[in-house]
């Protein structure tokens, strides 16, 4: 028999191979829930898309001036946006568009503590005004109580027993409880996070965050925040660098870009190693055995990063200040894999099996160096479906800036780590364009892909991605045959790498959310494509085209891009425990003549344990359509689209969602459903 407490928020295992910040190339286990609050748009009154819109690269000092007027006018702010009198914003980042359109990014405090998953964006004429806003939470902040009834000691100890590693002192990394509001899962509530530090299984330092309600003392979520993403180099041949003379002494430090460092590890695990230097200004021969030649890799690859991101897309920065992070390589011994961590805001690379492969070629290198850009941005939760993004977004930005450094030895391609044979056998790590060719990862949405592993689920945005830029079907593209297909079995039109890399781009940086899902991600990016080009742009169409190869929503013309007829209920119903079957009705009009073989049935339900339910849709002639019939074990809620033949039914008339729970100790609600007729 189940018991509430025992699996009202059951933790996931997952299990990956992985370029991660601390995300690690190579996946690490993690534990977590599910996060499925969809971020929310809210366009304000005669709000509208500006075709063109890309942003501009700001200096520091234009950028401190924009944040100072945020901060000047953040009170009028949350005012604006309907926020409480015990909510307040807190500036997190900045952007400007070309046309002037500034867009805020804010965190948000609730009677003084900080809101995990309060996250939002605000986009207006000018820092301070609010022409529109996405929210990481539809939910309202107001927590029954802001009083803790558990002592933050048992949250501690919850948190120690979930660090599944080895734990060891990290001065730098361990925090004790801090009590929050919760609010990325459900209804806010009070919570304490606490962070553990030391190593995981495979020797990747460990930042991993644990939530517990403060007053039941039930974990409520966990997620790591360690993400795993002349010089004669080990796989970029010789290149230039750029270093800086002291004396007769030179050494790898980038003063053209942030001063961005390269230190020697040297194969410990901590602190930040011995800066490279030397008495000239050639580094490393080609070998792996000689320290320097993976140096040269790094140094080069967020070289080749910082100038992608501040010549195609206008960041100065991975925070946008001017400031550039560090590199760290030959980390550990054998040690497999690269990571980004916030901690210490750098990259830090391991030299592969035997020490032989540095897992430090162009595309980890921008990999990692990206996890960087999503914590400052998005700040997308390692975990679930956002935590699928946030590995695909560094998969995207890896293989674009491959491309963008037109480099002969390391040819652009749509393979990650191609390059450092992390398998043994020379095929790489993930494919872009049919994901499950490499025997994990998934090609396409399906509603239980947050609770895989984020280097697996990652694969739904990478082959969305692919079809945006290159179409679906087979192609060679420097060298390499590719065959992508689609989920719908229809072709995709790509649109171009450079017009696709744009759109993600501003969807991660004025879309996204910490708690950005799939379905969230597909109208983000829509929204960008709607900016940059028009909605009624061949780009605009391409992006719906691309999500609906992969499982994410509809084409136009089948009820996805608003061609379709589409009717909908989104009143609440309240699933009782074990009990009798409630409906949702739907009438349908204007449809002469019978309803489609292939209409559409859109279900939304919020429930602790989808397993215990049974789904159908009620015809209105009484005919009955089983949709789900108590699969899907302890996930949570059903958020799916199903395809039914109805075509012997008459299309007008009120059709019925009807649900039953038939197991104990498990409550939801039918959060609403929709009818599309294409």
């Amino acid at each position: 028999m189940r018991s509430r407490s025992s699996h009202r928020r059951t933790p996931r295992s997952t299990a990956a191979v992985a370029l991660a910040g601390v995300a690690a190339l190579v996946a690490t286990a993690v534990q977590a829930g599910t996060a499925t609050a969809a971020p929310e748009q809210v366009p304000a009154a005669g709000s509208a898309a500006k075709p063109g819109s890309e942003s501009v690269a700001l200096t520091p000092a234009q950028r401190a001036e924009l944040i100072r007027e945020a901060n000047a006018t953040k009170a009028e702010t949350a005012k604006q946006i309907g926020l409480g009198a015990k909510e307040k914003l807190v500036v997190r980042d900045v952007l400007k568009d070309r046309d002037g359109t500034v867009h805020v990014r804010y965190e948000r405090t609730y009677d003084g503590l900080p809101v995990l998953g309060g996250d939002l964006v605000v986009q207006g004429d000018r820092a301070g005004e609010a022409d529109s806003v996405v929210k990481a939470t539809r939910a309202a902040v107001k927590p029954a109580t802001t009083a803790a009834a558990v002592p933050a000691a048992k949250a501690e100890q919850q948190a120690l027993s979930a660090a599944k590693a080895e734990k060891a002192k990290s001065p730098d990394v361990d925090r004790a409880p801090r009590k929050v509001i919760w609010a990325a899962d459900g209804k806010p509530v009070v919570a304490y996070e606490t962070v553990v530090g030391g190593l995981q299984h495979d020797g990747t330092p460990q930042e991993l965050h644990v939530v517990t309600d403060a007053t039941t003392g039930e974990k409520l979520y966990e997620w790591q925040a360690v993400q795993n993403g002349t010089g004669h180099t080990v796989y970029s041949g010789t290149v230039d660098l750029t270093t800086t003379q002291s004396g007769s002494t030179y050494n790898l430090t980038d003063g053209a870009r942030g001063n961005h460092r390269t230190y020697n590890l040297n194969r410990g695990t901590s602190g930040t190693g011995t800066l490279f230097s030397g008495p000239d200004d050639v580094w490393g021969n080609g070998s792996p055995s000689n320290a320097e030649s993976a140096a040269a890799d790094a140094h080069y690859g967020a070289a080749l990063t910082w100038d992608y991101y501040k010549n195609v897309h206008g960041r100065n920065g991975i925070r946008g200040d001017g400031v550039g992070a560090y590199s760290r390589v030959h980390y550990g011994n054998n040690y497999v894999n690269a990571f980004w961590s916030d901690s210490c805001f750098c990259m830090t690379y391991g030299d592969g099996s035997g020490n032989a492969n540095p897992l430090t070629s162009i595309d980890v290198a921008a990999h990692e160096m990206t996890h960087g850009l999503t914590s400052n941005t998005a700040g997308l939760i390692y975990s679930g479906e956002s935590g699928g993004l946030n590995e695909a977004t560094s998969d995207i930005f890896g293989s674009t800036v491959e491309f963008y450094a037109d480099n002969s030895t390391d040819v652009g391609d749509y393979l990650i780590g191609e390059e450092i044979d992390i398998n043994g056998d020379g095929t790489p790590l993930r494919y872009m364009d049919k994901p499950s060719k490499d025997g994990r990862s998934k090609d396409s949405w399906y509603s239980g892909i947050g609770s895989i592993d984020v280097h697996y689920s990652s694969g739904v945005a990478n082959h969305f991605f692919y079809l945006l830029a290159e179409g679906s079907g087979t192609k060679t593209i420097n060298g390499v045959t590719y065959d992508s297909p689609t989920s719908d079995g229809l072709p995709v039109t790509g649109i171009g790498r450079g017009k696709a890399e744009k759109i993600w781009f501003r969807a991660l940086t004025t879309k996204f959310t910490s708690t950005t899902n799939y379905a969230a991600a597909r109208t983000g990016t829509l929204a960008a494509a709607g900016e940059l080009y028009g909605t009624d742009s061949a780009e605009y169409k391409a992006v719906q085209d691309a999500w609906a190869g992969v499982n994410v929503g509809s084409r136009p013309g089948d009820g996805g891009g608003g061609d379709g007829t589409s009717f909908e209920n989104t009143a609440d119903v309240s699933i009782p425990d074990n009990g009798a079957a409630v409906t949702s009705p739907i009438t349908v009009t204007g449809r002469p003549g019978n309803a489609p073989s292939n209409l559409r049935v859109t279900v939304d339900i919020v429930h602790t344990w989808s397993g215990d339910l049974v789904v159908d849709l009620v015809a209105p002639d009484g005919s009955v359509y089983n949709l789900r019939n108590r699969t899907g074990g302890s996930a949570d809620d059903i958020k799916e689209t199903y395809t039914v033949d109805a075509s012997s039914e008459a299309a007008n008339g009120t059709w019925k969602l009807r649900v039953q729970d038939r197991a104990r100790y498990d409550t939801g609600y039918v959060n609403g459903w929709k009818l599309t007729f294409p």
